[in-house]
């Protein structure tokens, strides 16, 4: 009888305790893929169990909003040199969250303060993290518009770090760039009209062309091009050859910036859209002294992105880079996104709302 009664309630505790872990297990929702394609097919949405206990360096982050960028696609692709482990990957290097706990050891961080990641793949589609704090970088609540936070990690310290690390640009001196419609277009126009630097800025043709131009000037470009313009409306405008040139696209299009710039120049490429190489003449390199350098910002230390986020918020709060315009989707709207996402001159920055 008494063995039946100590069973008995050990049975029941057992089951107190089951009971209790369960409603101490919360769930989120996240974008997971388990083998590389494209996102389309390959994204799945998800329920996820919260992490536990955080250790005493860590903080659990509540994600706000996070962009689709082309190095998110790449490496859901499989095309990209960083990804998450898989199965069961959550892609999204880029975007902003709320802290909603801290670890017992992190100082310089509060429940409330926004935090946007300073290390790839951190997972960022999805509604709930727990990294490092040294993953992190925190900033006020609401001391930059949401969607600039969400954007404030990859394009904007490119545009800088391309025209900080490679040549002692002045006022005065002349880049050119091709894509200048992108995100990181746009945001070197702003970061060299700040600088006192003109730009030289080659787009494709397209239907609406004088929008497109409107939009540039607006933002500081002094020169919109084509590849098969560039030279003569440099010409006309009378400005000296350029002493840097950025390029994101490949192809026939390097070349068109290459030519333009000065003897001894600089080619900085930081992307591929074209998916044609970067094919050079030779007598660019023997006659000219072109050099040619690549840019990956997963290259840069983790002091000059700490420095280069605090410059980049001072100049948003001063007005001296205006963020862009953005088109956002809930998370459970991935394949919408993705589909905006492809369209041809887009004008908006695609993010996903993860609450």
């Amino acid at each position: 009888m008494i063995s039946n009664i100590r069973t008995s309630l050990k049975h029941y505790k057992l089951g107190t305790q089951i009971l209790h872990a369960f409603s101490r297990m919360t769930l989120y929702t996240a974008l997971v893929y388990d083998s590389p394609g494209p996102p389309e097919a390959v994204l799945q949405l998800r329920n996820l169990e919260s992490p536990g206990a955080l250790s005493e360096e860590e903080v659990r982050v509540k994600f706000l909003k996070a962009p689709i960028n082309p190095s998110d696609i790449n490496t859901i692709e499989g095309k990209y040199p960083l990804a998450p482990n898989l199965p069961g990957g959550v892609p999204g290097h880029e975007g902003v969250g709320e802290i909603i706990e801290v670890g017992s050891q992190v100082k310089n961080m509060r429940v409330g303060d926004w935090v946007v990641p300073t290390a790839p793949c951190c997972g960022t589609w999805r509604q709930e993290v727990v990294l490092p704090s040294r993953n992190l970088f925190s900033l006020p609540p609401n001391c930059i518009p949401l969607e600039a936070a969400a954007t404030l990690c990859i394009n904007p310290p490119s545009a800088l770090a391309m025209l900080e690390d490679f040549v002692q640009l002045c006022p005065g001196d002349v880049i050119i760039q091709n894509g200048a419609t992108s995100a990181v277009g746009k945001i070197v126009i702003q970061l060299a009209r700040n600088m006192g630097v003109k730009t030289v800025n080659i787009i494709r043709p397209r239907a609406h062309w004088d929008e497109t131009v409107a939009e540039l000037k607006l933002l500081g470009a002094d020169i919109i091009t084509t590849e098969a313009r560039a030279h003569e409306d440099v010409k006309a405008h009378g400005i000296p050859p350029a002493v840097l040139g950025l390029n994101c696209v490949g192809g026939s299009s390097v070349v068109a910036v290459a030519k333009l710039l000065r003897d001894g120049g600089t080619v900085v490429t930081y992307g591929g859209m074209s998916m044609q190489p970067v094919n050079i003449p030779t007598s660019l390199l023997i006659f000219k002294n072109i050099s040619f350098r690549g840019f990956w910002l997963s290259g840069s230390s983790e002091g000059k992105k700490l420095t280069a986020l605090s410059k980049l918020i001072a100049l948003i709060q001063e007005g001296a880079l205006k963020p862009g315009p953005t088109k956002s989707f809930k998370i459970g709207q991935v394949k919408e996104a993705l589909e905006y996402y492809k369209t041809e001159h887009r004008p908006s920055k695609v993010l996903l709302n993860m609450q």
